[in-house]
């Protein structure tokens, strides 16, 4: 199965991606067979057990091969659907790249939405101050946007 057969219905996409790395993914895809058809599956790098690859997963699995292969983040670095508490609520946050000297610390949050980065940035911007996380990330698979949290009110860009 191919990646753009899971995405063909979705706004997301795959330009920031290498052949490679997609390539990868799409070697790894198994399917079961259900009542609505064929439903795709991959085994998840960080968590090690079968997920469905759903639009927003597809991103998410790709990007985690970006941040370990291409920036050398170590897996075991790495967390996905961290909960993020806003007093009694808890919250999900894609993924997030722990501190290596503070590793109960989030140093990264990482967010991989639909394409109307409005939206995502806000989220994300919630997720740093209650996380207290500098660096913050958000893609759908075509464009990216990184931050770094200089107070609670102002996140500058960074280029690349």
């Amino acid at each position: 199965m191919k990646l753009e057969d899971i995405l063909k219905d979705s706004n997301y996409k795959l330009s920031q991606f290498t052949s490679e790395e997609i390539e990868q993914l799409e070697q790894s895809i198994t399917t079961k067979e259900t009542k609505k058809g064929t439903v795709p599956y991959t085994v998840c790098l960080v968590r090690q057990k079968a997920i469905k690859l759903t639009p927003e997963e597809v991103i998410r699995q790709l990007y985690l091969r970006v941040l370990s292969d291409r920036f050398l983040y170590p897996l075991s670095r790495i967390q996905v659907e961290y909960g993020v508490n806003f007093g009694r609520e808890v919250k999900r946050a894609d993924i997030v790249i722990m501190d290596k000297d503070r590793p109960n610390t989030v140093y990264v949050v990482v967010e991989v939405k639909k394409p109307k980065l409005k939206d995502g940035k806000n989220q994300l911007r919630s997720y740093c101050n209650a996380t207290g996380a500098p660096i913050a990330i958000w893609t759908n698979g075509e464009q990216i946007s990184y931050y770094r949290r200089k107070d609670p009110n102002y996140f500058e860009d960074i280029p690349g």
